[in-house]
């Protein structure tokens, strides 16, 4: 079986976001970049069907060169190979036709994606991809078992789960549940020497234009200062709570 995993290179939620250029663009500067969390589920689990059934495990990114350190870290995991789409991730259909070559020319089983990037949280791009290659989809997948042709997922949908019975060639919008958080690979030094062997390709990108455009961003507004209320004054709580908030 050959899977295809893709992954975004996405700031770390602990850094500390910016804007420049009349905040139409993100400010990269000083701003620590990671696999996508969504992409590191389905990464593990494709890892997981690489040990027990010899699954081929190639990633994907499309972007520019800064982001091969995340492609590294992915083969270091344990992924076999890694394919650098040489264009900047613009929108979610973009990247769509992008992946959409790469799958196309892989001959690809199987493709694990995260069900949206937390940077942008489009959520677009599995759906797209699956569409664009005339792949079975199944979104927000919580579990997946492959034999042979046939695959069975599991989904998470308002107020349960659903199991669903499927075939390959497969797209999944993978999250957590895939595999948890316990169960994610660090990079040993032994597999941090390997990746420096592995193959990272580098391929130009087909035509393709944006679907959507960034106009502005704008940082959520700060939080008001917070009011202290005497416990022996109730009479004053529900005063600012009705008149105030509003919320009564």
């Amino acid at each position: 079986m050959k899977i295809l995993v893709c992954i975004s290179h996405v700031p770390d939620t602990t850094s500390k976001i910016n804007f420049t250029d009349g905040d139409t663009k993100f400010d990269t500067n000083g701003v620590q970049f990671v696999i996508n969390p969504n992409d590191e589920f389905g990464l593990t689990r494709a890892m997981w069907f690489k040990e027990k059934q010899g699954a081929n495990v190639t990633v994907v990114n499309v972007g520019g060169a800064e982001t091969e350190p995340t492609l590294r870290k992915a083969l270091a995991i344990g992924a076999d190979a890694a394919i650098r789409v040489n264009t900047p991730a613009t929108d979610g259909f973009s990247v769509a036709k992008q992946l959409a070559k790469i799958v196309e020319d892989g001959g690809y089983d199987l493709v694990i994606a995260g069900r949206e990037s937390i940077d942008y949280n489009g959520g677009m791009v599995p759906g797209m991809l699956a569409g664009l290659t005339n792949a079975n989809f199944v979104n927000n997948c919580i579990g997946l078992e492959v034999d042979g042709t046939s695959a069975t997922a599991t989904r998470e949908i308002d107020g349960g789960k659903e199991t669903v019975s499927t075939s390959l060639p497969l797209v999944i919008g993978g999250q957590k549940g895939l595999v948890e958080e316990s169960d994610l690979k660090i990079p040993n030094m032994r597999g941090i020497m390997m990746a420096r062997k592995k193959p990272l390709t580098i391929t130009e990108p087909v035509d393709a234009n944006a679907g959507t455009d960034s106009v502005s961003f704008e940082k959520p507004a700060p939080k008001g200062a917070v009011k202290l209320v005497s416990p022996d004054n109730l009479d004053e709580l529900v005063d600012l709570l009705h008149n105030e908030a509003k919320v009564i």
